[in-house]
């Protein structure tokens, strides 16, 4: 019998058929879960259980989604957290508004277990391979640390969210190189995550707000690039 940790799931949906069904099916795939039935109850469970990924309906009584997402970013420990947000919604600015907020994935009902199962095991193939990259990054006036998810600019801390870090960190690591919305979306996101071109727009307006304009440029009709000009 394996010693290795079981990964911990937390289920958040109002609906109780949508948790039984993925309930059990997590738990048949190894995972252990936990479950909440609203977003206010949702941030409490995770800040103890400390989930390694949250599956997180839009629509619920108390708290939708999108406010409980944007609180478990708060907590630290949840900052490497993977969030997949499950909903009947399809809408862009539903979509956009997850992403905006932290989500890494977005997945709209029906749910179908086996596919869901396959999705969360991606994002951890992806994790696994960006665990093998260089720690730390030096560029500018800026020292990027993937251990923390912070940045040191000049003395002081800024910390990013996951996705915006990652995109800050990918983009540093190949400085001068000019990558399309596309390129971005296949490198962050993944192939198997549908996201929205203008996500990208989002992330990159919060990292310039945040560290300041001088460091990713947009190059017109093509996409961007961290200008080491």
């Amino acid at each position: 019998m394996s010693d290795k940790p079981k990964i911990k799931v937390l289920v958040v949906d109002d609906e109780p058929d949508i948790v039984d069904l993925l309930t059990y099916n997590l738990k048949k795939e190894g995972y252990e879960v936990e479950t909440a039935e609203d977003g206010v109850k949702a941030v409490k469970v995770a800040s103890k259980f400390l989930p390694d990924v949250i599956l997180l309906d839009i629509m619920m009584p108390n708290q939708d989604g999108v406010e409980t997402c944007r609180q478990m970013r708060e907590i630290p420990e949840l900052k490497s957290t993977f969030i997949i947000f499950l909903t009947a919604r399809s809408e862009e600015y539903s979509e956009v508004a997850a992403f905006d907020v932290g989500a890494d994935d977005y997945i709209t009902k029906p749910i179908k277990p086996r596919a869901l199962m396959s999705r969360i095991a991606a994002l951890f193939r992806r994790e696994s391979k960006k665990d093998q990259e260089l720690t730390q990054i030096k560029i500018k006036d800026l020292i990027i640390d993937r251990t923390s998810y912070t940045i040191d600019k000049g003395g002081k801390i800024i910390t990013l969210p996951k996705k915006e870090f990652e995109l800050l960190y990918f983009l540093a690591k190949n400085p001068n190189m000019v990558f399309s919305r596309d390129d971005l979306l296949q490198n962050i996101w993944g192939a198997d995550v549908f996201v929205l071109a203008r996500t990208v727009d989002v992330h990159i307006r919060k990292v310039r707000e945040k560290i300041g304009e001088d460091y990713i440029t947009t190059v017109k009709g093509v996409g961007y690039k961290f200008d080491l000009n």
